[in-house]
């Protein structure tokens, strides 16, 4: 189906109801199209309806001394694990952000402050609706556990994150793992996988452990091909790619076409937490299925206001993005240029490979010894054989000291052996 077609494509399956000859929908939201792909998803929200089992968010803040304005209401909270009062209390300047949620969102822990951000992060990931998890790990082993059965075929890039790799285990789903980036391959999965099985592809945006950057546009042709859902990663490059840092989707102009987006808030945000976008009809799910979310208490919303006031001085500074990826360039062309092998890097993760696990710690010593923190990548973070030192820069490095760092860097890389003279232009895929 193409995504002209997906566009055009449907009303949510609301059961039998219907007026005047036309589908209607019950939902306080009301209907709202749902892509083909996410049909499966607006049935079983339905039945949990009908069974009253559908759980959804109420906004509910601490007002002290053990009451709680819950949806509008003054109440009395008996409802959460704040059992000495310390999560209630506010910081000592007015109108603070609370430090403890005390218990899960879908308890009495969905502060207003979740709402009014995610809004905002919705927008602009230019998705319907939003949510936010503890952690990257948590989102990645909850959304895909939610999203996947045994009964699903997920297809997964060989260096995607581990917390990848663990959701797709607790989902009990059949794995396909394809070559890093072999779209021949996946292709082939794809094309012999069961053809009524629920298919779901999964891939890191910038894959943390080498640089290298997923070609979206590629993986979107084949996950519409074949009937997929595309889950995309985005922990590395968000707030660094695609427009005011909106990340590699957008940069890449398939935000539509991406059915799950996810990324952290805890790298170029500089906080702490996940999140999630999508279609509204994704987030309710995720609220009723993702166990990570439901059984977790809620982040602090004092946490949750330090990454929105983050983000926005992140808008207001362009130069970070600028610099960064100006930065790690420069960084990355004179590390080669030095006869250094820095992979397929194409961002601000520049790996120096070395292959043995010694000699990597070793090389990470002598750096260190020389006033750069360098650490040695080994095994089972990456394939074996593919020890490496893996450099990330920030906006904030200053020209010359990464000309300092290069020059050391080649240098200790030569008296090693790691270092070779005429080789900058090698790559490698290790």
């Amino acid at each position: 189906m193409s995504a002209e077609e997906q566009k055009a494509d449907l009303r949510p399956d609301c059961g039998d109801r219907k007026q005047d000859g036309i589908e209607t929908c019950d939902d306080r939201r009301g209907c709202e199209s749902v892509r083909p792909a996410f049909r499966w998803m607006a049935q079983e929200l339905e039945e949990l309806r009908r069974n009253a089992l559908y759980r959804e968010l109420v906004e509910t803040k601490a007002v002290g001394q053990g009451w709680v304005v819950r949806g509008g209401r003054r109440m009395l909270n008996l409802a959460s694990n704040d059992y000495l009062g310390l999560a209630e209390e506010r910081a000592e300047h007015r109108g603070a952000a609370r430090h403890g949620a005390s218990a899960s969102r879908l308890i009495v822990g969905s502060d207003p402050l979740f709402s009014e951000w995610e809004d905002e992060w919705a927008a602009f990931k230019e998705t319907q609706s939003s949510i936010m998890f503890g952690s990257g790990y948590m989102a990645n082993v909850g959304v895909i556990a939610a999203l996947a059965d045994r009964d699903t075929c997920v297809f997964s890039d060989r260096l995607n994150h581990a917390s990848i790799v663990d959701g797709i285990v607790l989902s009990r789903a059949r794995l396909f793992r394809y070559r890093h980036r072999d779209f021949d391959q996946l292709e082939s999965q794809l094309k012999n996988a069961p053809p009524q099985a629920k298919k779901l592809i999964v891939t890191d945006a910038v894959f943390s452990m080498d640089g290298s950057v997923a070609p979206l546009k590629e993986l979107v042709e084949l996950k519409e091909k074949y009937g997929a859902m595309l889950m995309v990663d985005e922990a590395h490059s968000g707030g660094v790619f695609g427009a005011d840092g909106r990340g590699l989707a957008h940069e890449f102009g398939v935000t539509e076409r991406v059915d799950v987006h996810m990324g952290t808030f805890s790298k170029a945000y500089g906080g702490y937490g996940a999140y999630v976008a999508g279609d509204r009809v994704l987030i309710d799910y995720l609220v009723n299925k993702a166990r990570s979310l439901i059984y977790s208490t809620a982040l602090p919303p004092s946490l949750v206001a330090v990454v929105r006031d983050n983000w926005r001085r992140a808008l207001r500074e362009p130069w970070r993005r600028e610099a960064v990826r100006g930065g790690a360039e420069r960084f990355r062309r004179r590390l080669r240029e030095g006869g250094l092998d820095t992979g397929l890097s194409e961002c601000q993760i520049v790996p120096v490979l070395v292959g043995d696990n010694a000699l990597a710690l070793q090389f990470a010593q002598a750096l260190q010894r020389e006033g750069i923190a360098a650490v040695a990548i080994r095994p089972p973070t990456v394939p074996e054989g593919g020890a490496r030192i893996r450099f990330s820069l920030m906006g904030t490095h200053r020209a010359e000291d990464l000309d300092w760092a290069v020059s050391r860097i080649v240098e200790i890389g030569r008296q090693l052996g790691i270092a070779q003279r005429g080789s900058a232009d090698r790559t490698s895929e290790a």
